[in-house]
């Protein structure tokens, strides 16, 4: 199981309290569902096996013995023997290299929880991209991903600083890891992981880059204590994400974001339901549930938003991050839970306190923290308009009958706007879809072609929409676009709707096609969509499968929804 078995150690009766003692634990781990091991044929290169890790959230437990709990927190040091031609990486502050012996020395000399203790190793080599950062990838990668970073790394890292205080783990470096990275980006102090897929789609990257540089404050140095209160982490992190790329690309920019997200929200609330208790910030773990099961985009944006809603009761967000730098200074290397946050805040606003601003009626604290459904107040993104009324007015244009606008709606150039304008442009349409054949038919005829040369998450949403609504004539581009994806983000969300609708057969054709390109895991989780409803399908090779990774997140839950698809698209943010 994902928990896995307790490991009891009895200590000698003679101990003393507080009397320093060894444990010595010999093992071997080889499958578990923190390892993943790729085959050349699964790499970018095709040259070379790779192997990761994903801790998150309790996988690493499958890697090493250890106190797998957020709340625990050590240092650690790692020998690694790799054979000659393979790189090998880890999380850690200080590393060495004996060639002569191919063994790799590492250590972190910072306190991390256990889900934090990552290593990569494969055909990687590098190249610096600032002063204290370098990106690490496979050598046909790697000049995209210096075209993509160099330089801007750093900038974000002096926006972060001079917003919460000194960067504390000496280098920040990223390594661009396989398509089977089973989520988008993990925070992994000193070498975050991203998924290589999106180095094409320039403005995803951003974002998941500087939020997993939000986490090197607000989730590495301070942790959530309890899976229970994920949002300690990920609220404060999405916010930590906005105040920097407000700082370094405007308010615009940043309220455009934060409503493509918060739409994704609003449509992951409708499929829940406003009384799911997964909605809560403070959500019940009950026993033998995975904690990622209870990731999802409350966590992310319900989380953000009880953050904004308290930078405002301070009048100016400056004051605000000033409380976050001294709250970062006071915990740092440790975990915490959500009463020395706002116990923190009331502290360092004792004008706050006197006016009782944590009971007041319907915005108390605890109702932010343990009432179900939307947040109880969201930003104002009015300075995001000359961003968002465009995508407003076209949606309306489109949808609006009678349908006797579409010369001035085909005459909008996609191509001129920013990648989230579009993405929120499209995910309206898709969640508007079916649409009238009419109208689906105009919208292929104005856009198609262009759609047709940007990135994958404006494609992948173009034909979730051909698919929704049965479009034929653009089927093709699906076949296309499955037939040269292997990451879980451009794949599950078009199975899905395939086999919602009438297309089952179509998508079982292009699976047997593809199979052999895709990690075990990932067959395995398709296979498992394309057989309801159907007879078992035919056993397909499984070797080496691992129990299903923190990326399926709402599975359970979402597969019992029309729109499955809305699972991973909208909560592959990041770790």
């Amino acid at each position: 199981t994902d928990y896995g078995s307790s490991l009891t150690v009895s200590l000698p009766a003679a101990l003393q309290p507080h009397q320093p003692f060894q444990i010595i634990v010999r093992y071997t781990t080889a499958d578990g569902p923190a390892i993943w091991w790729l085959d050349p044929e699964l790499t970018y290169g095709n040259a070379k096996p790779f192997v990761f890790t994903q801790g998150h959230s309790v996988c690493n437990r499958s890697f090493f013995p250890c106190f797998d709990t957020p709340a625990v927190k050590c240092t650690y040091s790692a020998t690694v023997k790799a054979p000659a031609g393979i790189q090998v990486l880890m999380s850690a502050t200080q590393s060495s290299y004996l060639e002569e012996e191919g063994v790799y020395q590492f250590y972190m000399e910072y306190p991390v929880p256990a889900y934090l203790v990552a290593l990569v190793a494969g055909d990687l080599i590098h190249a610096d991209i600032g002063p204290r950062s370098r990106v690490w990838a496979e050598p046909c990668l790697l000049p995209t991903a210096i075209s993509k970073l160099s330089g801007i790394v750093e900038r974000w890292l002096t926006a972060a600083e001079s917003l919460y205080g000194p960067y504390i783990w000496g280098r920040y470096d990223i390594v661009f890891l396989p398509p089977s990275f089973p989520i988008v980006a993990m925070e992994n102090p000193c070498l975050t992981f991203i998924i290589s897929s999106i180095l094409e789609s320039d403005e995803f990257l951003i974002i998941d880059v500087i939020h997993e540089v939000a986490h090197s404050w607000f989730g590495n140095a301070v942790t959530n204590a309890t899976w229970e209160e994920m949002w300690l982490s990920e609220g404060l992190a999405t916010y930590a994400q906005r105040r920097i790329t407000t700082e370094t690309y405007g308010a615009a920019f940043t309220c455009l974001e934060t409503a493509f997200r918060l739409d994704a929200l609003h449509r992951q609330m409708k499929l829940l339901g406003e009384d799911n208790p997964v909605s809560k910030l403070q959500v019940k773990l009950e026993p033998g549930v995975n904690p990622s099961n209870l990731m999802n985009l409350f966590t992310y944006e319900k989380g953000y938003c009880f953050v904004y809603y308290l930078s405002q009761l301070c009048g100016d967000p400056r004051h605000f991050d000033s409380f976050l730098r001294a709250y970062i200074e006071k915990y740092k290397f440790t975990s915490v839970v959500a009463q020395d946050l706002l116990d923190s805040f009331l502290n360092f606003f004792p004008e706050l306190k006197e006016q009782c601003v944590e009971s007041k009626a319907g915005l108390e604290f605890e109702r932010w923290l343990n009432a179900t459904g939307p947040p109880l107040a969201e930003p104002d993104l009015s300075q995001g308009s000359s961003l968002t009324r465009p995508v407003e007015t076209l949606f309306k244009l489109w949808t609006t009958e009678p349908l006797d606008s579409v010369a001035a709606a085909s005459s909008v150039d996609l191509t001129k706007w920013r990648t989230f304008q579009t993405v929120l442009f499209l995910d309206r349409l898709l969640d508007g879809s079916p649409l009238p054949h009419e109208v689906i038919k105009k919208l292929s005829e104005c856009y198609s072609s262009q759609l047709d040369s940007m990135n994958a998450e404006i494609r992948i949403r173009w034909l979730q929409i051909v698919v929704r609504n049965d479009y034929y004539p653009d089927l093709y581009k699906v076949r296309r676009f499955l037939e040269n994806q292997m990451s879980r983000m451009y794949t599950i969300p078009l199975y899905e709707d395939l086999c919602t609708g009438t297309l089952k057969s179509f998508a079982l054709e292009i699976f047997y096609q593809t199979q052999n390109q895709l990690h075990p895991n990932l067959r395995k989780t398709i296979q498992q969509i394309l057989s309801q409803g159907l007879n078992p399908l035919p056993a397909i090779d499984t070797t080496a499968v691992t129990t299903d990774t923190p990326a399926m997140m709402l599975e359970d839950k979402v597969s019992e929804a029309t729109n499955g698809a809305i699972s991973l698209r909208d909560v592959n943010v990041s770790a």
